[in-house]
């Protein structure tokens, strides 16, 4: 039985715990008492800090979405380094250059430090009792469909008190956002197996074939990737996997690949029907709905409308015939286009008709307890919002970790609907654009500073609940968690229900404490089960698996022939997603923005990509300024040629072209986000990043391009250091 005016339904609610394991201990709300629980200050050391002696704190890293767990270095109550945490199943002791500069994300000098209410074209600093008082007043005689909460991704005991604010307002209108979200592949693996995230097992597979998915750079979980990668290539059974990487811009995973095809823009399905129908041909048994679609798919035919040789699509059937089990993914390059479900729909044929369901692709682990599972973001959500805005439908919106004004195409005029809103709060760590654009922004603590839980979307193994905890006391005393300012504005509505939390930490403390014997925790002392959990910075949740069902069926499916040419707009755009830079919300880290470019070297800019032939053909050698058009608008870049880029593409990675955010970041490259067309994939709505067609001009003017390879030519101080090789010798598509 549970007091204070509410049912233990509305107490599991208020904690998070919607599944069928809940089995609270004890009775009563928490065993916190207010004020008793006190979270050591670094500003006195406890006794254990020993001058020049670092201890350690785990965590999880928040500069994406993988979830991969930190070991925080801390000396002299400052953290100093960042290592991945080897108790999680998902990086196992390892973390990429993005997660260690999360350190550079804490020690920002631009970091928001108190709250700001916009004063004409200025923000005012002010209260938090104030800036809390003030959202309240606004809220006063607003209606909940008039309210509004544009995140990210969002999972942990952050989503479920978002959850609670929205319903106490009466709104369901939360939407989540991600400019460069996997949104038509999750959609096709649906469709194809049941779920929207699929084990993938690399580590099983004796060929791997990639469809522009950028497993070892920027795709779902690259840590967690590159080590199933590494024993794919030792091999089960002695034999070296073979990895093939099908894309019309060569990622990082593409030059890590054995064979690398480039293809035509858009025609990923053809090749993958193409395939197939060789694979019927060398003697392979098709289900009959597979067979009916894939015969017309001749390779003749498919070589025209791909740009991919006979000889190679024979070469990729037997390969893949020959070694089993192998792995098809379908990934960025594949989905971004009108027909991308159908691309990708396609490509999953291939895993069906090759036996690979239920071998090297699995069921996912299930999470036991929805309310904290993640609710991933999409880009079709930016489109529904700002319909709402434009049709003056909204009032009140809040907004936190996204940065549409920088993200959304130009043809949405995001910032122009956005200004029909009333009022505008933001939850910032940095003045981006979206945050110059509030009427109120709200400053966070880092993610080194803050606590919080988080279940990641790709699981491996079992499910887990990442714990997130601070690693050293706040910089700024202006700043405040997630989860306090959510909690805060709770009280504001459900005061009754919160009364017992004196902040984020003491409700976390107890929502875990509470639901102890279905964490692995049955019998432990509170206090020691807490201490433990915060030790590891995890707990593995109990282990069920979902099931995959092979739905993937070729009715209906129809792929578009390749697009017609286009005089005003011959080139197809391929906004690249870089390691770092990612949607750009890492533009501001000085760490990343030096960090050479895996592929050009190139540092501290953004670039125009173009194969040499493509160049040759327009008279663009390295370094002109060119300026890239399209229908929605144009930049202005610096040339490179690089032939690892199809003849028919011109690439410009994202990230860059901020007008705020930062120092570092403002003035920094452009934004090929500017470019994009309102196109959109017709089965999700989702926005199709790859469908911009744009032309390229030259501008008169050249610079010498900055990067981190030495002297053009491979030499340094005199002497050569690298024998390199004309691109037009180079066959990059030929196995190594």
């Amino acid at each position: 039985m549970i007091e204070n005016g509410f049912n233990r339904r509305d107490f599991l609610k208020v904690l998070g715990w919607g599944g069928a394991v809940v089995a609270l201990s004890g009775c009563g709300n928490t065993s916190v008492q207010d004020g008793a629980e006190i979270v050591t200050s670094y500003v006195e050391p406890p006794e254990y800090a020993l001058p020049g002696i670092g201890v350690y704190f785990n965590s999880t890293c928040a500069q994406c979405d993988a979830g991969c767990s930190i070991t925080g270095r801390v000396r002299e109550g400052r953290v100093l380094k960042l290592e991945g945490n080897a108790s999680s199943a998902i990086n196992r002791g390892k973390l990429c250059g993005l997660g260690q500069a999360g350190v550079q994300a804490h020690y920002n000098p631009d970091r928001v430090r108190e709250p700001l209410l916009r004063n004409g074209d200025k923000g005012e600093a002010i209260t938090w009792d104030k800036a809390l008082g003030l959202i309240n007043e606004k809220l006063n005689g607003v209606k909940g469909d008039e309210i509004a909460f544009l995140t990210g991704a969002v999972s942990g005991h952050v989503k479920v008190l978002l959850k609670n604010y929205l319903e106490a307002l009466g709104s369901k209108n939360h939407y989540a956002y991600d400019a460069v979200a996997p949104s038509v592949v999750r959609a096709a693996n649906k469709k194809a197996y049941g779920v929207e995230m699929p084990r993938l097992r690399l580590d099983k597979a004796q060929v791997v074939v990639s469809f522009g998915a950028d497993f070892l750079g920027a795709w779902v979980s690259p840590v967690h990737f590159s080590q199933e990668y590494a024993q794919f290539r030792k091999g089960s059974d002695g034999a070296r996997g073979v990895l093939v990487q099908i894309e019309s811009k060569m990622t990082l995973t593409g030059a890590n690949a054995d064979r690398w095809i480039a293809i035509r823009p858009g025609t990923e399905g053809i090749l993958a029907l193409g395939v197939i129908n060789a694979l019927d041909a060398a003697g392979l048994s098709l289900p009959a709905d597979v067979a009916a679609v894939s015969k017309a798919y001749n390779a003749e035919r498919v070589s025209k409308d791909t740009g991919v040789s006979a000889e190679q699509i024979s070469k990729l059937a037997t390969l893949l015939k020959a070694r089993t089990p192998s792995l098809v993914i379908a990934g960025g390059a594949a989905e971004g286009y009108k027909h991308g479900s159908q691309n990708a729909a396609a490509i999953a044929l291939l895993n069906r008709v090759l036996g690979n369901i239920g071998k090297t692709i699995e069921a996912p682990a299930n999470v036991p307890f929805p309310q904290v599972a993640v609710t991933t973001g999409n880009r079709s959500s930016v489109q529904a919002l700002n319909d709402s805005m434009a049709n003056g439908k909204l009032k009140v919106l809040f907004s936190y970790g996204v940065n549409p004004v920088f993200t959304a195409p130009a043809a949405l005029k995001f910032q122009d609907n956005l200004k029909k809103v009333s009022f505008k709060v933001v939850f910032a760590n940095y003045l981006d654009e979206t945050a110059l654009a509030a009427d109120l922004v709200l400053p966070l603590d880092s993610a080194l500073e803050d606590w919080g839980t988080a279940v990641p979307e790709y699981l491996v193994e079992a499910a887990q609940l990442n714990i997130q905890q601070p690693l050293m006391e706040k910089l700024h005393a202006g700043t405040r968690g997630t989860g306090d300012i959510l909690l805060a504005l709770l009280k504001q509505r459900r005061a009754n229900e919160y009364k017992d939390y004196e902040d984020f930490y003491s409700y976390l403390r107890s929502a875990v404490v509470k639901n102890k014997s279905a964490l692995g925790g049955a019998g432990a002392d509170d206090d020691t089960f807490w201490g433990e959990t915060l030790s590891e910075g995890l707990v593995k949740l109990p282990a069920s698996n979902g099931a995959l069902s092979a739905k993937s069926s070729a009715a209906g499916l129809v792929l578009p022939a390749p697009a017609e040419e286009d005089s005003a707009y011959p080139l197809h755009l391929i906004p690249a997603v870089t390691a770092n830079l990612r949607d750009g919300r890492h533009a501001n880290q000085p760490w990343l923005q030096e960090s050479p470019d895996p592929l050009t070297t190139i540092v501290w800019d953004s670039w125009v990509e173009l194969h040499p032939k493509t160049a040759a053909k327009l008279g663009i050698v390295e370094g002109d300024i060119v300026e890239v058009t399209s229908r929605s608008g144009s930049v202005k870049a610096q040339a490179y040629l690089f032939p690892g880029i199809h003849p028919d593409a011109v690439s410009i990675p994202l990230g860059n072209g901020h007008t705020a955010l930062g120092r570092w970041a403002k003035g920094v490259g452009i934004n090929a986000f500017s470019l994009l067309d309102q196109v959109v994939d017709k089965d999700t709505g989702e926005l199709a990043l790859n469908e911009t067609r744009v032309k390229i001009g030259k501008t008169g003017k050249r610079v010498m391009i900055v990067k981190d390879e030495g002297a053009a030519g491979g030499s340094q101080a005199g002497k050569k250091i690298a024998v390199s090789a004309s691109t037009d010798e180079v066959e990059l598509s030929g196995e190594v």
